[in-house]
């Protein structure tokens, strides 16, 4: 119950604040938020399931073009392209499950597969004439309109991811606690045992890359209707994936708020070095790649883990006057 309350009283504070500040800062918090719904999506996949993708961006550039292409040609309202790349997500997640689990292919196997996906994905948006090619697809300003989900102010750009992210941290929630997560968990830990309990592996992670995929997809919508702008290189690029799974590899694999701590963490870092570094091109995803290679030497459970190794006694001795 205490847990819950703390939780609550976050979001107020997020809720609360949002309206007094700049833009800057306010995009500074719908990017993290953004990034704390993709890496939680990821999660579900990579985090419980043990399924290390390296492609998610290819779900994610599915969102944007859909509903995108459907916006800039039909004028058929974000929303609905919202679901409709979502679906498409979900049955293009489906294909690639299907074709790497019936084979078996697991770790780094399963990884470089879900790249290759997502290349072959950003190599045809850089051919084809709906996609803009290499100039990508702007899309046009209509003014404030809920249906085409575009705001003036960055304001009800800022509620809407942090409901989105707010959904997705429950449904992890919901998910670790109910038998599908300790099926995940199970899977995660040790497939071969898994399969002689009598887990149905493949099924089970069909599952799990459904809703990661699913949910994915939805992201990339909503950051072609924030941003205005895609192309295939942010859309399907190899950065956007590190961006993804860095978060919950921070923060902590397979854990609820794992990936939104590493996102309130990374955000900084990554605001920082776009401003500073941004002329420098690749410099920022270095300094991802050292991150990367610091957490999983010092603490590979992530910052969940590292605070869960804490002793209770320690903490409290803080709060205690000697």
């Amino acid at each position: 119950m205490n847990n819950r309350l703390v939780i609550a009283a976050i979001l107020f504070i997020f809720v609360v604040i949002a309206p007094f500040l700049n833009d800057y800062f306010l995009h500074v918090l719908i990017m993290m938020f953004l990034y704390s719904y993709l890496g939680t999506s990821w999660n579900i996949l990579g985090g419980y399931t043990g399924q290390f993708s390296f492609g998610h961006t290819a779900y994610f550039g599915i969102g944007a073009y859909v509903s995108t292409i459907l916006l800039f040609n039909w004028k058929i309202s974000p929303w609905i392209g919202m679901i409709c790349g979502a679906f498409l997500g979900l049955i293009f997640g489906l294909f690639i499950g299907f074709l790497c689990f019936r084979y078996g292919l697991r770790g780094p196997y399963f990884a470089l597969a879900t790249l290759a996906f997502a290349e072959m994905l950003r190599i045809g948006a850089l051919n084809l004439e709906i996609t803009g090619k290499a100039m990508g697809i702007l899309i046009p300003l209509e003014g404030d309109s809920f249906w085409l989900f575009q705001f003036t102010s960055k304001l009800p750009y800022y509620y809407i991811i942090l409901c989105m992210t707010t959904g997705i941290v429950l449904i992890n929630y919901i998910i670790s606690n109910a038998k599908l997560g300790d099926c995940f968990e199970a899977i995660r830990e040790d497939p071969d045992s898994a399969m002689a309990l009598g887990i149905d592996t493949f099924k089970y992670k069909m599952i799990a890359i459904a809703l990661s995929s699913f949910f994915t997809t939805m992201g990339g919508t909503f950051y072609a209707q924030y941003m205005f702008y895609i192309d295939p290189e942010i859309c399907f690029g190899v950065h956007n994936s590190i961006e993804i799974f860095l978060r919950p590899i921070l923060g902590g694999l397979g854990t609820v708020m794992g990936p939104t701590l590493g996102a309130f963490l990374l955000a900084p870092v990554s605001e920082v070095t776009r401003n500073f570094l941004g002329s420098y091109s690749g410099v920022y995803l270095m300094i991802y790649g050292i991150l990367f290679i610091m957490v999983i030497i010092f603490f590979p459970r992530g910052i969940v883990g590292l605070l869960s190794s804490i002793p209770k006694e320690k903490v409290k001795n803080l709060f205690v006057k000697t």
